[in-house]
């Protein structure tokens, strides 16, 4: 993620080396690191032997290969169980591993010398976790750590691959660390740009009345008038008929994950809001701490407070009076990923049973000077109806194991009634920071040619959020293009995840009616795995108050939020009804008959890696999915369903 301390995982050797058993034959590779570090990352030593490591290995779960299966009972309009949503228990034991699997990982360790007392095993059974020296860890997996330097400083831990004796693999799905190499989460491209006084067109005033002077605060005047070069409130709800007012804001909850040090300031909120919001003037969203997580204010800039401020003026303004919950995740010197979050929501998630990946997580308690030193935070919260996550990483970054099994997690949110959105990445068909894949090496280069997707929105179980804009010289009232100002809505195709039935008929008329010009070296174009974005959202021009100015912001990052209001205020229309939560959206917003709730965006496409990248087309397309919502009417068609 962003701004964070990268270091080495492995603890001071607390007593418990011991002597490596022989090496054990008929073992079997298990996984290989999914991309190598890029030539920054150095081989700097291998790790001592006496270092401790966290151990976590995740059980084959039961039940997993139905997933698709359970959450499209639950989540598809046609299904005589939609809508009938699972208790926590209910996913626990539908899910949690055979009695069988956890005895013969358990043998297998207490075989290879670890003693019975030194394993945990989850609450629900999903994981087994062991403090291990790296001496017995290399033993048991037949690998070596090694650790790499970074050319800037940090160093990092990793083995390039590792195995499983035979008769074990088949009941492990993945074990941390291993291969999981640095590349943590990173917000969507925020390009900031001071707001500059206008001359106006036809001689108009300009919405905007100048930089800060005097001490005085400086107004952006609320216009319909502008709206192809400053988005605001006023803007988007024009654009996508929002005209609801919630009710039930007791009953209904929003999430909005921000990952420390990016936290908002009070300051800006109440800029904003003294412009567009008067009435949340002195409001705050509701702080869920986890793992240490506050809103600091110590560090000021855009690159602390740009995403949160953004996704807090205007998720609040948007869904007002409903209160929005800030899933504020990591502490100051370590920071979080997404599994943070996850622990947060479910606890049968958590590290303490398993879980987090050190190369890719918070691991607490963070015993570092100024580290957030308590338990950590695991199933401290129910999960909200509605989740945005403007934050993702490059799907190679991810190995197939570690991404499989936090999609799965996904699901089972949407098995419980949680709407889990992704922001899509804002470098089109590139990845973070217009980096592709070299087809030859797999690695990821500047110079690469093979497109790069973004994760979790390759995530069959997630709803992905792509970006649209007013085009220039447009109104609010014609056709919006995708984003092509600034930013590239983040669009393609998976490299791990299969097609989900839900969006195979959309999908495969797009690449039948409309073929993309690339070759199988450029993009996985076989036509049956995951495909994204789901749906999309204006993304480009937004007005922020960020550090005591307003700026002009840019990204998917603004359009996950966005839709995730709409969603939050169709979920009040449904609580007033007597009706529970969306859920999992995308089965229902795949249905032919909910194309006429969306605005169809055909003009734009997706450019990176040296292509132009996908074109927008009738129907679903992988640069703005299927389109931007009209609000009514979606509203009105998700208030039919049971």
């Amino acid at each position: 993620m962003m701004l964070l301390s990268w270091s080495v995982v492995a603890l001071a050797v607390g007593g418990l080396a011991s002597a490596a058993p022989a090496r054990r034959a008929n073992y079997v590779v298990h996984e290989k690191r999914a991309a190598e570090p890029s030539s920054a990352w150095t081989v700097s030593r291998r790790l001592e032997s006496d270092k401790i490591l966290p151990m976590r290995f995740g059980l084959t779960q039961r039940n997993i290969d139905r997933v698709e299966e359970i959450l499209l009972s639950i989540s598809h309009p046609d299904s005589p169980t939609y809508g009938k949503h699972l208790s926590p228990e209910d996913v626990i034991e539908m899910f949690k591993p055979g009695s069988e699997t956890i005895d013969v990982v358990k043998t297998w360790l207490v075989s290879s010398g670890i003693a019975p007392e030194r394993i945990r095993i989850s609450g629900n059974k999903g994981w087994i976790e062991l403090n291990a020296t790296v001496a017995e860890a290399e033993d048991l997996l037949n690998t070596e750590y090694h650790v790499y330097e970074h050319e800037s400083g940090p160093e990092q831990i990793s083995c390039h691959s590792y195995s499983l004796p035979e008769h074990v693999q088949p009941h492990i799905e993945l074990v941390k660390p291993t291969v999981h190499f640095n590349h943590r989460i990173t917000p969507g491209k925020r390009v900031p740009e001071k707001l500059k006084k206008r001359t106006g067109k036809l001689g108009a005033p300009s919405p905007y009345n100048g930089p800060k002077t005097n001490g005085e605060t400086p107004s952006v005047t609320p216009t319909l008038d502008y709206c192809d070069e400053y988005i605001m409130p006023a803007c988007l709800r024009a654009l996508y008929n929002i005209s609801y007012t919630p009710t039930q804001t007791g009953k209904n909850t929003y999430g909005v994950v921000e990952f420390t040090p990016q936290s908002y300031l009070a300051t800006d909120l109440d800029m904003f809001f003294s412009n567009f919001s008067p009435s949340l003037v002195g409001s705050r969203p509701t702080l869920v701490s986890i793992d240490g997580g506050y809103p600091q204010s110590q560090n000021q800039s855009f690159d602390y407070n740009g995403e949160s401020d953004l996704d807090f003026e205007y998720a609040m303004s948007l869904v007002y009076p409903q209160k929005v919950t800030l899933l504020q995740t990591g502490d100051m010197v370590e920071g979080a990923g997404f599994d943070n979050w996850l622990d947060a929501v479910d606890a049968s998630y958590c590290t303490y049973d398993g879980g987090d990946v050190p190369s890719q997580d918070g691991i607490y308690p963070d015993t570092s000077p100024g580290g957030y030193d308590g338990p950590e935070s695991c199933g401290v919260i129910a999960p909200p109806y509605v989740v945005s996550t403007s934050y993702g990483q490059d799907e190679v970054s991810a190995t197939p194991a570690y991404a499989i099994r936090q999609c799965n997690e996904y699901a089972k949110l949407g098995m419980m009634g949680t709407t889990v959105l992704y922001a899509s990445g804002d470098y089109g068909v590139a990845g973070f920071g217009g980096y592709c894949i070299n087809a030859t090496t797999g690695e990821e280069s500047l110079n690469g040619t093979r497109f790069n997707p973004d994760f979790p929105s390759t995530c069959p179980y997630v709803t992905s959020v792509g970006a649209t804009q007013v085009s220039p010289g447009y109104t609010v009232y014609e056709p919006e293009s995708a984003a092509e100002t600034v930013i590239y809505s983040g669009g393609g195709f998976s490299n791990i995840f299969a097609m989900p039935s839900y969006q195979a008929t959309a999908v495969k008329h797009y690449l039948e009616a409309y073929p993309p010009p690339y070759t199988a070296t450029q993009y996985n174009n076989s036509g049956n795995v995951r495909a994204f974005p789901d749906i999309a959202a204006n993304g480009v021009n937004y007005i922020i108050a960020i550090d005591g100015e307003f700026e002009l912001v840019y990204g998917t990052s603004a359009s996950s939020p966005v839709i995730g209001s709409m969603i939050t205020m169709a979920n009040d229309a449904r609580l007033a009804a007597g009706k529970g939560s969306v859920g999992f959206l995308n089965p229902v917003i795949y249905t032919p008959q909910f194309a006429s709730a969306f605005h169809d965006i055909t003009n734009g496409t997706n450019q990176g890696c040296g292509t132009t990248g996908f074109t927008t087309e009738v129907g679903w397309d992988p640069v703005t999915g299927l389109g931007t919502p009209d609000l009514t009417i979606l509203m009105r068609m998700l208030l039919d369903l049971s």
